[in-house]
């Protein structure tokens, strides 16, 4: 398995957006790119305050690609996107990273 970190920095005060784009549209999209999430996380403590932290599972680096790019070029993200974008811009930067598992790691 490898795992995707993905960062998501939001202008100010637009979190909220962001967390009901995922809840009322994106995973469902996922789901049928058969994309795996596995972990979302808020920061309570530390900076910023607005941010999304979440994790996505694949099989491998050719897995991400394919269901990746199928996803972001799917009409019905592209107009949820839109969409939650109506009142302005959510997000001011995007990290990811793509992590390997240890030999000693609990999740494998």
């Amino acid at each position: 398995m490898i795992y995707e970190l993905r960062i998501y920095d939001c202008l100010p005060g637009r979190l909220p957006a962001l967390l009901k784009r995922f809840n009322d549209h994106t995973l469902a999209l996922w789901d049928r790119h058969g994309i795996r999430q596995a972990g979302f996380f808020t920061t309570i403590v530390g900076e910023p305050g607005q941010r999304l932290t979440y994790f996505l599972a694949w099989e491998s680096l050719a897995e991400r690609e394919v269901k990746w790019k199928a996803f972001t070029a799917d009409p019905a993200w592209l107009k949820a996107r839109d969409e939650s974008e109506a009142d302005g811009p959510i997000i001011a930067n995007i990290s990811n990273q793509l992590l390997a598992p240890t030999s000693f790691s609990s999740v494998k």
